[in-house]
């Protein structure tokens, strides 16, 4: 499935908001990064622990 920029920027959010409050990362982090792209990192290996649901709209 394609990702529209929008559910990015709010998948990317999410995650990096739990990994603010503590969650662990499921990728490794060898040097010092910020959450946002700890969670960037997730979604590029396709590991993010969300996932993104769409209602079907009628024509």
């Amino acid at each position: 499935m394609v990702l529209t920029k929008y559910e990015v920027a709010r998948l990317i959010g999410a995650r990096a908001l739990q990994l603010s409050q503590g969650a662990p990362p499921m990728i490794k982090v060898e040097t010092p990064l910020t959450f946002l792209n700890i969670a960037e990192e997730e979604l590029k290996k396709e590991i993010l622990p969300l996932a993104v649901l769409r209602e079907k709209v009628a024509n």
